[in-house]
This record gives C-alpha cells, sequence and structure tokens, in this order.
C-alpha cells in the first residue's frame, strides 16, 4: 500500500463525522421519548392523577410535572444513549454501510469517535439536569406542594398509609372520599407524654389555616409518662376531634433528601457528617479508654470477695461501649450521602460509558440492525440498573465503598466492550 494510501486510511472523513453523529441523534431521540414516556408514567402521572382526585387545580398539577421532569430526563438520557447507539450502528452494520466505509479505506475511527461525541454530549446534558435543574426543580416543587397543602389538606391521607408529621404518626386504614377507617394516631404532647389514639372511623375536615382536623368516632386514648411508662391513663369517647397543626403539615414535606441537592451540596453535607462522625469516635474512643483502665484496675486488685470473677455493671458498660463505637464507624448516613454524591455523576456519564459497549455490539447486527439493537439495548439497561441497585444495596447494608458500588457498572461496561472493540478490530 502507497503513503498516500496510508494516510487516506488514517485520516478522518467530516462528512462521515456527521452523518453518524446525525444518525446517533435521531435514534436517541426515539430511545429517548421512549424512555421519558416510561418513567414519566411510573413518577408523575400517578402523582397527577392521585392530586387531581382530591381536587388541586389543574395548573397548579402540571407545574407540580413540569417541576419534576428534570428527574426524568436525568435518568432516561444514558439509557437512551444505549439504545440509540446501538440502533445507530445496527443498522449500519445491517445495511452493510459500514463494510462500505472500510472498502473505501476509512477505518473503525469514523464510527467510534462519533459516537464518543454524542456520548460525552449526552452525560453533559444529564448531569446538567440532575446537578443543577434537579434541585432547583426540586425547590419550587416544595413550595408549591406546600402553599397546594395548606389549601387542601387531604393530599396528605391516603388508604393503608403511614404518615409523619413534626410529632405525630397518623395510620390510616381505607379512605373514601373524607372518611376513614381504623385510625391509629402516635403523638407526643406539650407535657412529654407519649400518646395513643384509636378509632373505628374518622371524618377528615379542612380546618383552613388551623391546619388538618379529624373528628374521631369511637375513639380510645391511652397516655404514659416519658420516663415512668407504667404510669399511664386511659380513656375513651364516643367522640372526639384531633387537630393536626398547619405547621406541622408542611415541615413533614419540607424535607430534601441527598438525591434532590446539587453534587456541591451532597459533598458538603458528607464532609460536615464525616466531621461529626470523627467527632463521636474520639469522644467514644476516651470513653471507652477510661472504662479499659478501670476494669483494669478491678482486674488487677485480685479476689475481693466471691464476685471479683464476674461481670459486673462496670464491666457490662465496657463491653457495651466497645459494641457502640464498632457500630458508629459504619454510620448509614453518611453511607447514603456518599453513594448518592459518586451516582450523580456515574448515572449520567455511564451514557459515555454505554458507547464503548454499545459501538462493537452494533456492529455484530447482520440483519434487522434497528431491531436488534432496540432489544439488547432494553436488557442491558435492566441489567444496568439491577447492578446499580444491587451495588447501593451491598453500600448500604454490608459498607462497601461508595465509589465501586456506584461506578461498577460503568467499569463494567467500559472493560467489556474495550475487550470486544479489540477483537473486533484485530479481524
Amino acid at each position: 500500500m502507497t503513503a498516500a494510501g496510508m494516510e487516506n486510511r488514517r485520516s478522518l472523513s467530516p462528512t462521515i463525522f456527521w452523518y453518524v453523529v446525525s444518525e446517533t441523534m435521531f435514534s436517541f431521540l426515539v430511545s429517548f421519548l421512549f424512555f421519558f414516556f416510561i418513567f414519566f408514567v411510573n413518577q408523575l402521572l400517578l402523582m397527577a392523577q392521585d392530586i387531581l382526585s382530591k381536587r388541586v387545580p389543574f395548573g397548579e398539577v402540571a407545574l407540580l410535572v413540569l417541576y419534576s421532569l428534570p428527574q426524568v430526563i436525568a435518568l432516561a438520557a444514558p439509557f437512551a444513549s444505549l439504545v440509540g447507539t446501538l440502533m445507530t450502528i445496527g443498522r449500519l452494520s445491517s445495511d452493510n454501510e459500514v463494510l462500505v466505509l472500510l472498502s473505501s479505506g476509512l477505518t473503525y475511527r469514523n464510527i467510534f469517535l462519533p459516537a464518543i461525541a454524542v456520548g460525552i454530549f449526552i452525560s453533559l446534558v444529564s448531569f446538567m439536569a440532575n446537578d443543577v435543574l434537579l434541585p432547583a426543580g426540586t425547590v419550587r416543587f416544595y413550595r408549591l406542594y406546600r402553599r397546594i397543602l395548606v389549601s387542601t389538606p387531604a393530599l396528605e391521607l391516603e388508604s393503608n398509609s403511614v404518615k409523619r408529621f413534626k410529632d405525630t404518626v397518623v395510620i390510616t386504614g381505607n379512605v373514601a372520599g373524607n372518611s376513614i377507617d381504623d385510625v391509629l394516631i402516635l403523638d407526643k404532647t406539650s407535657d412529654g407524654e407519649r400518646r395513643l389514639i384509636m378509632a373505628r372511623n374518622a371524618e377528615l375536615r379542612d380546618a383552613g389555616r388551623q391546619g388538618l382536623s379529624l373528628d374521631l368516632n369511637g375513639a380510645f386514648i391511652q397516655s404514659s409518662k416519658e420516663i415512668a411508662r407504667r404510669d399511664y391513663d386511659y380513656a375513651s369517647s364516643s367522640f372526639l376531634r384531633y387537630w393536626v397543626p398547619q405547621d406541622d403539615m408542611i415541615q413533614g414535606v419540607s424535607s430534601i433528601g441527598p438525591g434532590q441537592m446539587s453534587s456541591a451540596d451532597v459533598l458538603r453535607e458528607v464532609r460536615v457528617k464525616e466531621l461529626a462522625l470523627r467527632e463521636k469516635l474520639e469522644e467514644r474512643y476516651m470513653r471507652t479508654l477510661e472504662t479499659s483502665l478501670h476494669l483494669e484496675a478491678l482486674l488487677r486488685r485480685g479476689p475481693m470477695g466471691g464476685e471479683w470473677n464476674r461481670l459486673t455493671n462496670t464491666e457490662n458498660n465496657y463491653f457495651r461501649e466497645l459494641e457502640i463505637t464498632y457500630v458508629t464507624r459504619r454510620d448509614r448516613n453518611v453511607l447514603i450521602y456518599r453513594l448518592e454524591f459518586y451516582k450523580k455523576f456515574s448515572i449520567p456519564f455511564g451514557a459515555l460509558s454505554f458507547v464503548f459497549l454499545a459501538v462493537p455490539l452494533g456492529l455484530l447486527a447482520k440483519k434487522s440492525g434497528q431491531t436488534v439493537g432496540f432489544i439488547f439495548g432494553l436488557i442491558i439497561a435492566v441489567l444496568y440498573w439491577a447492578l446499580l441497585l444491587g451495588g447501593q444495596t451491598m453500600g448500604l447494608r454490608l459498607g462497601y465503598s461508595p465509589f465501586w458500588s456506584m461506578w461498577f457498572p460503568n467499569i463494567l461496561a467500559i472493560s467489556v466492550g474495550l475487550f470486544l472493540c479489540i477483537l473486533r478490530f484485530r479481524r
């Protein structure tokens, strides 16, 4: 082969580059609409239907749906990138366009680099939706929901559910309109007493600015002291009106978890919680050291009586301190925030890792490349999501590294894809 021929084989055609980009973007849009519809139905339409059934104005429901869209976009984009790339490369392969490119002296770079460019673009868009639009939309969502809640308190109670307010927990049976069967209320009074209230049925009433009103029929009340649990009182009543203040209702829906924060906010919370954890461990270490020294002093005294070799309260406290210190090292709250921090990067940039897997798999298609690519994309998406959930579960329950728990699916996709690329390109 001449030097000119070698140079031609190494060149990257701009025309082919934009052709592959345009084909990939079209398939991505089709796939994105598919996944967007699935996540939209599962996460938003059911919520909107529940709110509409409580006679909330349609305009406010539409705004709630709008503020929830960034989460749907952030989840749908990476999977759409996978399916779209598989569909595009599969069609080019089954229509022999890849064979024509190679016969013209071009290389696989003319296919691989455009797909990577699209993957980078989609990853950045998904990350921006998850890290910028999602926190802003969440703030507006809760702000609007609190305003709706003030005017429609019935939103807070559903059939067979547990609803927690500030100092109150309401457990309901079947709910039909404003009528509720089998109500159980757990709360704490202003005097510090814990109270349990049961009723056969209740009527939900809108108390306006005062909050939520429950008219309980056939109520039983039992209250006990916080310290002296055996000191309790009980009473029964054919009718009892129970109030949930508006401030308690609003506070119940105001909390924003790490999934709705930006990556910078989550990282800041991780550092604060880790600092608090270190301080707690230091305190427990000093207490454990003091207890162990005291235990050593007791043992060095030798037998002072018949009970000297049996565990006393002091020794029991020593072992309890050791156990608490070990458990504290694996603080669940810190793990949740660290997992969420790495998840905010792993899912959006999964779109780029999918490219390395989708290109060699798409080149294997011989017939019906788009259909085969779509089916393979759905299978891989399900496996990826299962690995992600499995990693999150193992990180929380077994204390595995949050980074590897969240990034393992991406690393696996890139590794398998590069292995297939090496096998393919060597042929």
